[in-house]
């Protein structure tokens, strides 16, 4: 398993076949060859995404909507590759900085390890990790580090389903790092630095990018008055911008977005004074449960 957050450098090797993003709500799929997009809901209340234990209620009703998605019953000759978009807050994502960081995989992976172990709410010898080193570009030699870790416990109950329907999933992310791929709904929002909220159910996800590089990123549970605690999230990570990165975010984009947070947008307009917009995908507007999927896609097509 596979754990990579940035989708560009995945397509030195042929894409797979198909890709699946999966959330409480349902399986939203397409081939990569001639894309199209499918949906295959799943019974409410058969998953529920934690990062701490196994998220699947009714194992057997998601492994039916697996089945359903990967290709109805029908009998495979062969295994296909697909990758696999995890909800985000089964898992938990860091930026870590480091003076200096090790060239080999397995030295990373356990520098890695010994750094997230007290930030990570499971045991971290359980987990499944990865990194991705990012240098900086402002003439320091320190590195900030992308770390990706997820419960081996949680990761494996969401994976056996699709190995059991005939798919090897040999690359497996968090939908709003995947998301991170799609472009603004607006041209001059291609700012920097910037920031990307997504919305999907009651979950938050915030990234703070300078230029093409993850600088911060953090993932939520929503309350009751999601738009006060979603707005006081963003008013957090843009001071973070300007004390860390030296300046102000230039713009924000917003992602996955509902009818019942129409207003949303206006009013972070008010409070932040920054330009804010929308993402767009070639295949459609980006939902709160299929923007990992397009952003993905979207990674593909601009490779």
């Amino acid at each position: 398993m596979h754990w990579l957050h940035r989708l560009k450098s995945l397509v030195t090797d042929p894409p797979p076949e198909a890709v699946f993003e999966v959330s409480a709500r349902g399986i939203a799929w397409s081939p990569t060859r001639h894309p199209q997009l499918q949906w295959t809901p799943i019974p409410e209340g058969a998953l529920q995404v934690s990062p701490l234990e196994n998220n699947m209620r009714d194992p057997e009703a998601f492994a039916a909507a697996v089945r359903a998605a990967a290709g109805n019953g029908e009998a495979r000759s062969r295994r296909r590759r697909a990758a696999l978009i995890l909800p985000d807050f089964c898992a938990r994502v860091a930026v870590l900085d480091f003076d200096s960081f090790p060239a080999e995989p397995e030295e990373q992976i356990q520098l890695v390890r010994f750094r997230v172990r007290r930030v990570v709410p499971f045991d971290i010898e359980n987990a499944v990790v990865a990194c991705y080193p990012q240098p900086r570009h402002d003439g320091s030699r320190r590195i900030d580090v992308v770390a990706a870790v997820v419960n081996m416990d949680v990761a494996s109950h969401y994976e056996a389903p699709f190995r059991a329907a005939g798919l090897h999933c040999g690359f497996v992310t968090l939908s709003a790092l995947a998301a991170l791929s799609l472009p603004p709904a607006e041209e001059p929002f291609q700012a920097s630095p910037r920031v990307v909220a997504k919305l999907s159910g009651d979950t938050l996800a915030v990234s703070l990018l300078e230029d093409a590089r993850l600088r911060l990123f953090r993932c939520v549970q929503l309350g009751e008055d999601s738009l006060e605690e979603a707005t006081a999230v963003l008013a957090t990570t843009l001071a973070y911008a300007e004390d860390e990165l030296g300046q102000r975010a230039a713009a924000l984009q917003a992602c996955g977005l509902g009818r019942d947070q129409l207003g949303w947008i206006p009013r972070w307009r008010e409070e932040f004074r920054i330009p804010v917009c929308g993402v767009r995908g070639r295949l459609g507007e980006p939902s709160p449960f299929n923007a990992g999927l397009l952003g993905y896609l979207e990674s593909l097509e601009s490779a």
